[in-house]
């Protein structure tokens, strides 16, 4: 069973946001929300738990698992970000946005797409996320735990609160981060920035503004 901890949302208590990273360092998985929906983490250098990972979200080692960073200058160490990218990524961050990017040698094998050499990549608006992050000094692995909850590949969870995500997640995870943030449903929009022009691959929180920022929609296959 899961140790739960309760931190508050907005002003993360340091003894237990460091508690829940002394457990990411030991390669623990971490049951968290994040502000999109509550995510599945660990550390991005914990070989066996993204495996863990992996098993859990029935992902093939192409799959390219998405991690979050503290800032523009983090994502830097950890993808190649051209002009054009850089400037549409300072308009939309922290917010519910996935960037998908060429990785650089400081991303792991077991989380890049092994072809492309792409890796997904958020900066997120929110404390108690950022609080981990910066604590433990390492990007942490963020994939969306409602699939997992529902035993399904989709993120439409349908009336899934958060009790019975926890319930459902308690034996599958090695520690749950409770908050009392509103338990949020809708995914983050991903952007494709590896073209010359960023691309919105999946519509999720606040596609319309990645639009305006000079992102264009997915061209719909024939």
């Amino acid at each position: 069973m899961a140790t739960t901890y309760t931190i508050h949302p907005k002003t993360p208590q340091p003894r237990k946001i460091s508690a829940v990273c002394d457990h990411l360092r030991k390669g623990a998985l971490v049951l968290y929300p994040t502000d999109t929906v509550y995510a599945i983490g660990c550390d991005l250098n914990a070989k066996n738990a993204i495996k863990r990972v992996r098993q859990l979200k029935q992902l093939s080692n192409d799959k390219p698992l998405t991690f979050l960073c503290a800032s523009i200058s983090n994502v830097a160490d950890y993808a190649l970000v051209s002009d054009p990218a850089f400037r549409l990524i300072k308009h939309l961050i922290p917010g519910p946005y996935t960037f998908l990017l060429p990785a650089t040698k400081a991303v792991p094998k077991l989380v890049m797409n092994p072809k492309r050499r792409t890796t997904g990549i958020r900066v997120p608006e929110n404390p108690l996320c950022h609080a981990l992050i910066e604590t433990l000094g390492n990007p942490i692995i963020s994939t969306s735990a409602l699939p997992v909850a529902r035993k399904s590949t989709e993120d439409d969870i349908e009336a899934l609160s958060k009790v019975e995500l926890f319930d459902r997640m308690e034996n599958l995870v090695d520690v749950i981060v409770d908050s009392d943030l509103e338990f949020r449903y809708q995914v983050s929009t991903i952007l494709d920035m590896t073209g010359i022009t960023p691309t919105v691959i999946r519509q999720g929180q606040g596609w319309q503004d990645a639009i305006a920022w000079g992102a264009q929609l997915e061209t719909p296959s024939k």
